[in-house]
């Protein structure tokens, strides 16, 4: 479990994020949502420990991270798996070299356990002899399969996905949401993902947290977005839903 309590963090005189309280619960989905500019990117990062808050606490558990020393927050990150925009796959290295970095960097294995982990995550993830292609060879929908299989190569206990769903068509979006889902609940991992696709939201949300001009401004989960009357967030509910329309029509 992921706690945090009482977060802002400014930049500059522009504060970005006012007093944000959340739990994000093990072995569910929790997702952040809300406009562009809204502050959830900068929450996620601030989770991860890439910006410093200006107030408040982040706990791992029942670890204050932000206020830890640099040496203990890098046992927290062995524990921390990451899917970014895009996959940020090595355009250089293989699928399998990918995949092994954080092996690489993190732990003492063998190469052949190296390898025996990396085949073990490409299978979950379902690719299979693809080990020496470059991700330039590969689909958009397989690149981000090979980024959640580097993701989850430490085993680990906290998942942060941005925007996972970027750049992909929806039937493959919807692959890549019930794959980080079953990921999810499989190894009973804390997962926080930061996305804007109401198809997400109403597909894998099992806690929502709508972000609006930086403070928390609803939480629930998917069956209370549609008894909802939070105006702000109905708004978004609903422009959002209508750009899909548009953008299928087109």
């Amino acid at each position: 479990m992921i706690s945090i309590v009482h977060v802002s963090k400014s930049f500059g005189e522009h504060a970005v994020l006012k007093d944000i309280n959340a739990t994000f619960e093990k072995g569910k989905t929790n997702l952040i949502i809300g406009q562009s500019g809204s502050g959830k990117t900068v929450l996620l990062k601030c989770i991860v420990g890439l910006f410093d808050v200006d107030e408040g606490d982040i706990l791992f558990g029942d670890i204050l991270f932000n206020k830890i020393p640099f040496r203990e927050k890098k046992e927290i990150r062995k524990k921390i798996g990451m899917l970014f925009q895009g996959g940020a796959l090595f355009d250089s290295a293989t699928v399998e070299e990918n995949v092994m970095f954080p092996l690489d960097m993190f732990t003492t294995m063998t190469l052949e356990e190296k390898l025996e982990r990396v085949n073990f995550c490409l299978k979950r993830v379902n690719i299979i002899n693809f080990n020496h292609l470059y991700p330039a060879e590969i689909s958009g929908g397989m690149q981000k399969r090979v980024a959640i299989a580097r993701a989850i190569a430490l085993n680990p206990e906290f998942l942060f996905c941005d925007e996972p769903n970027s750049g992909l068509d929806p039937k493959t979006s919807i692959l890549i949401d019930e794959l980080i889902k079953e990921i999810t609940e499989e190894y009973n991992i804390t997962t926080i993902v930061n996305t804007h696709d109401m198809n997400s939201v109403m597909g894998i949300g099992d806690k929502i947290i709508f972000i609006y001009e930086g403070k928390k401004w609803w939480e629930g989960t998917k069956e209370d977005v549609l008894v909802s009357d939070n105006k702000e967030f109905n708004d978004f509910v609903f422009a959002s839903a209508l750009t899909r329309k548009i953008k299928a029509y087109l």
